[in-house]
């Protein structure tokens, strides 16, 4: 008996091929927080502790970026949830008065 050089995986259309086509990572997003002279240094943190998850260590630092250099990454998410984060840190600013902004970014891969 002959060995058969049939492989599922080099066959075009294969169910095998089909399925890791497409199991592929998400793209990822970066959600940034922008500087503007009104929101508060602590509002800031706030923000970052309770949406993003970080810690007080974090927050401060994200927060002393985003004042030193204008932006700052509040974190890398999958395109939905960084979308939940801005709109929910949008509406938590805009209710306690703060124009702050955020905005999500493309990761490159």
């Amino acid at each position: 008996m002959t060995q058969s050089s049939y492989n599922p995986i080099e066959q075009e259309g294969s169910p095998e091929l089909l399925l890791q086509e497409k199991i592929r990572r998400p793209k990822m997003y970066q959600v940034l927080l922008h500087n503007d002279n009104y929101t508060t240094m602590e509002f800031v943190v706030s923000i970052l502790m309770k949406i993003f998850r970080k810690t007080m260590e974090q927050a401060t630092s994200i927060m002393l970026s985003v004042h030193r250099k204008g932006i700052g990454v509040a974190g890398v998410y999958t395109r939905e949830l960084a979308e939940t984060k801005v709109n929910t840190t949008h509406m938590l600013a805009r209710e306690a008065g703060f124009p702050l902004r955020c905005t999500l970014q493309e990761v490159d891969e």
